[in-house]
């Protein structure tokens, strides 16, 4: 399919399934055809507002200095005047950063330049179908692209890499924009695509630990080390504690691409793999089902609703002092530390994930999986190749993505974590390290976290929909009790996988 023939099929996919005119499956495997993945899909397409908790709040301790600093407004003043009077335009999913600089820091640079700037948060799925019918149509509507991760190869073409940016615009570039300070894992496993940037990092969900230090401490438990740990932990509260206060929790709704995401931080923490290295499912080897049993165990120390919970539910568990842990998104930490969110400010604590049994190495899997216990998510920013602008966005794109707007996003955004390794060692971030809305105290977990444990799952144009569908479906059968054994369970999603790799 060429690709012009690509672009204008991608866009009447997606505006056919967004209207209601094609069903779940048919799209996620028409869009799967089209090079898309569950970044695009699992996170938005008929599965809630797409993000887990974010507390966009302002932070409790958002005083003083959060401004941009005088060296970037001078910048921005001297190198946006010849562009003032345009207009850009970002469609993007609701995530601290977009949020931030909509809500609170956009009208620095507007006045700083004269440059307007139009910014449209919405759910993924009408993201994706915003950016797609403006690639399909080259209209320029959209100056700068929200991508995420598993976008990058299906927009890979259409964006401009930022370092042939920086480097053919001398004359816009900004002194201390520093690419080589965005975080090494991030770079490689959000904003690259074979040798391309396709934007730079932009934002990092990921899962960390977190549990109730009070319950742990007065039943002598540590942050838990290893798998057999979380499990002994977890069991010990609930035997104390139930059925008022169970051990962990998760997201475990059947058919939901949050089922899977839990999935995998058990099956890599146990040795397993989703693909072998030639590329075939390898999720009902003796590692996934030991991964399986595992679950099981674990399952038994969690509330009885967590079969129907997605991230939502399973967050407002442990904020509402009904579970007191879980390996979840970071982005939950400073919800939880809000007074105003639920019933445990102060109580929690962040801690690297649980070390895995064994880990496999990325050679021994297939399609760039890469093994993990702490499974991520993130997104890059990128300048579109259609903009009638380019050189105004690509000063905006430099200015929201630079180490001094980041340091204000993590503040003023909900304590999300930064793509930039100065970022965390900003002394604004590091103020803000205090128990209360939009802490950045979990924050060096975070790092920790993405540096040292991070996991990414497999690239295909098919794992949209078998990340959205063939396993978090059949794995939830399995919990509902249709099938009479993990491995009966694990060899049809086998069965199914490889079906869906046919085509």
């Amino acid at each position: 399919m060429k690709d012009w023939q690509r672009k204008n099929y991608l866009a009447s996919v997606t505006d056919r399934y967004v209207n209601g005119r094609m069903d779940r499956r048919s799209f996620l495997r028409s869009a799967g055809k089209l090079g898309l993945s569950v970044g695009a899909l699992g996170l938005g397409f008929g599965m809630g507002n797409g993000r887990p908790f974010l507390n966009l709040a302002p932070s409790a301790f958002a005083q003083g200095s959060l401004e941009p600093s005088a060296e970037m407004m001078k910048w921005l003043a001297d190198v946006g005047k010849p562009f003032a009077g345009t207009t850009l335009r970002l469609a993007t999913e609701s995530t601290p950063p977009s949020n931030a600089i909509a809500n609170s820091l956009k009208g620095y640079f507007e006045e700083a330049t004269g440059i307007t700037v139009e910014i449209e948060v919405l759910p993924l799925e009408q993201v994706l179908q915003k950016l797609t019918l403006d690639v399909a149509s080259g209209l320029g509507t959209y100056d700068l692209y929200y991508i995420d991760q598993s976008w990058a190869a299906s927009f890979s073409q259409d964006v401009f890499d930022p370092r042939e940016q920086y480097e053919a615009k001398p004359d816009l570039a900004y002194p201390d924009y520093n690419m080589d300070d965005f975080l090494p894992a991030l770079v490689d496993g959000i904003a690259k695509y074979e040798d391309r940037w396709v934007g730079v990092p932009y934002d990092i969900p990921i899962f960390i630990m977190q549990y109730r230090k009070d319950i742990y401490d007065e039943l002598g438990l540590k942050a838990p080390e290893t798998m057999d740990e979380l499990l002994t932990n977890s069991k010990a509260i609930t035997d104390a504690k139930g059925p008022e206060l169970y051990g962990t929790t998760g997201q475990m709704k059947s058919g939901h691409y949050s089922l899977e995401c839990d999935w995998t931080a058990w099956l890599w923490g146990h040795g397993g793999q989703i693909f072998d290295a030639d590329n075939n499912f390898a999720g009902n080897n003796e590692a996934g089902l030991a991964a399986m049993e595992y679950w099981d165990k674990l399952k038994a120390t969690m509330p009885p609703g967590v079969d129907g919970w997605t991230w939502d539910g399973q967050g407002q568990s442990v904020s509402q002092g009904v579970a007191a842990s879980m390996l979840s998104w970071g982005e939950f930490f400073p919800f939880f530390d809000d007074p105003k969110s639920g019933k445990i400010s102060g109580l929690m604590e962040a801690a690297i994930p649980p070390k895995a049994t064994s880990l496999v190495t990325p050679d021994k899997t297939g399609f760039g999986e890469i093994p993990g216990v702490g499974h991520q998510g993130g997104s890059s920013l990128a300048v579109s190749k259609y903009s009638k602008s380019p050189d105004a966005a690509w000063v905006f794109m430099q200015w929201a993505t630079s180490a001094d707007t980041q340091a204000l996003i993590t503040v003023l955004g909900g304590g999300t974590g930064p793509t930039r390794a100065s970022v965390y060692d900003d002394p604004r971030v590091l103020a803000n390290a205090k128990v209360g809305a939009g802490t950045t105290r979990h924050l060096p977990v975070v790092r920790e976290t993405i540096a040292e444990y991070m996991g990414s799952e497999p690239d295909l144009p098919e794992w949209a929909e078998i990340s959205s569908d063939t396993i978090p479906v059949g794995l939830g059968r399995y919990f509902a009790g249709e099938f009479d054994s993990p491995k009966a369970a694990l060899d049809e999603i086998a069965a199914n996988v490889s079906s869906v790799l046919k085509g």
